[in-house]
């Protein structure tokens, strides 16, 4: 048992831990690693951080913003260290992979700092500063497939939702665009092993897991041959196609792919896969080909156009949606102009759209490169968020009067004893039933209304003249 786990039965059931995280998709999986991970080490989650004798933060770096956040939380947390409890502090994530050492000069109350390809380093560390010894992991170690080597989930951890589950198939990102510190706090590409992965699919679908999102910086890249690091056995539209035939598995999706990686055979597999959702998040960033040549995203405006025809070609009814920034360094008002044109033209179903900021260590930063005027940033970016939020309730309208599949999800935040879930595309949907439904089940809903953020429908069920309407 490793020193952490034996404290942790030592105490019993006062092994608590309370963990906050910050950021993506891959982050919000990477937590739940930490927790599955806490809960073999004998630890049980608290939502009280005053009453945990363990308390993780998970950051993010992506924007300036989370990173200023991680300073204002942890500068909140010192007096947790002045009591009898002495609670351990612990920070991982980018920001901690970014920051390291000076993380822990400036918080002298934080215990220990792990990158986030440490997480399988988190027993040892909780042991030392156990022992009052402060540590920092921010190393990959020569066993680049270390960090795949996690537990099985434990019998007592129960995943947030239901039916669904985040599976890394990869991690890192070779591409270094100007803009983006992922290269940096996440390191070069490394593929897990497929056979890793099949098996941990396996697992999850005899646990009764239907949904799996396939997880990576650049997912896409996973399988490319890059001497050293990646494992390479098979192509990425490969290992879906090997993922939908688990048993159980209903549902496939992944993210986040790059364009540069959508080649044809991924493209087939919208047509060929039926497990495979017809919703792909296909990051764009700008729709001027000079400023995405700025940006070094190694494709231009006709390029990802083009991807998007073939994809429609493919699976017509295919929702797609989308990643931009405005107010890059040297944006102009007709670059801008060729963003809001381009989102009109392909029709995004969502987009999430954010003002760039300039993060420490970028090609951007490094060649001074800095972000246009506030003020016009901002403009930019609530007129671009108003086009999309007229396509988005434009194409969630044509969809009243369809049929759809739901996975349920639990109750809705609607209240009103309504239920959630998600559609094949990938849209929440808000429905009414007759009566209870399982979490994790999937459901036939008639959808009969929509929000600028959901549909709204009613559980189908077969009934003879009679006629559905909204809740």
């Amino acid at each position: 048992m490793t020193p952490s786990g034996a404290w942790a039965k030592l105490v019993g059931m006062a092994a608590l831990f309370h963990l906050r995280t910050f950021g993506c998709q891959m982050n919000q999986h990477d937590a739940e690693k930490i927790t599955n991970l806490l809960y073999h080490e004998g630890f049980r989650a608290t939502e009280d951080p005053g009453a945990a004798d363990l308390l993780l933060i998970h950051t993010c770096s992506i924007r300036e913003k989370a990173e200023q956040k991680l300073y204002s939380e942890l500068g909140a947390l010192s007096p947790l260290k002045a009591g009898s409890k002495a609670t351990i502090i612990g920070v991982g994530g980018c920001v901690a992979q970014q920051e390291g050492e000076r993380l822990l000069e400036r918080f002298p109350h934080v215990d220990f700092v792990f990158g986030a390809q440490n997480l399988v380093h988190l027993p040892s560390m909780i042991g030392a500063a156990r022992e009052r010894e402060r540590s920092l992991r921010l190393d990959y170690g020569p066993n680049l497939q270390e960090r795949f080597e996690l537990p099985e989930r434990h019998p007592e951890y129960a995943p947030t939702t239901a039916g669904r589950a985040f599976v890394t198939v990869m991690e890192g990102c070779d591409l270094f665009c100007s803009y983006c510190v992922v290269p940096r706090t996440r390191g070069r590409e490394v593929s897990r092993s497929s056979r890793s992965i099949l098996n941990e699919v396996r697992a999850l679908a005899e646990q009764g897991v239907i949904e799996v999102t396939l997880l990576g910086q650049t997912v896409n890249a996973y399988g490319r041959v890059r001497p050293g690091r990646a494992v390479g056995e098979v192509a990425f539209s490969e290992l879906i196609r090997q993922v939908a035939a688990v048993p159980g598995i209903q549902r496939i999706r992944f993210t986040s792919p790059h364009p540069l990686f959508m080649a044809e055979d991924l493209i087939a597999c919208y047509g060929e896969v039926p497990e495979l959702c017809p919703h792909l998040h296909l990051p764009l960033q700008s729709g001027s080909s000079r400023v995405l040549e700025a940006m070094r995203r190694r494709y231009d405006r006709e390029a990802y156009v083009q991807i998007v025809e073939r994809l429609r070609q493919v699976r017509p009814d295919i929702a797609i949606t989308t990643d931009l920034i405005v107010g890059f360094s040297g944006e102009t008002r007709e670059d801008f102009e060729q963003t809001l044109s381009l989102v009109r033209e392909l029709g995004f179903v969502d987009s999430f759209s954010f003002k760039y900021s300039p993060r420490p260590e970028t090609p951007a930063t490094r060649r001074g490169l800095q972000p246009i005027e506030p003020g016009e940033a901002q403009a930019r970016l609530e007129e671009l968020q108003a086009l999309q939020r007229s396509l988005t309730l434009a194409a969630h309208q044509r969809r009243v009067g369809s049929s759809t599949s739901v996975l349920v999800e639990g109750d809705s935040r609607r209240g009103a004893g309504q239920l959630c879930g998600r559609c094949p595309y990938n849209r929440v949907v808000n429905f009414s039933a007759p009566g209870p439904v399982v979490p994790g089940t999937l459901v036939d809903v008639h959808v009969c209304g929509v929000t600028p953020h959901s549909l709204l429908g009613e559980l189908s069920v077969k009934r003879s003249n009679m006629e559905l309407s909204c809740a």
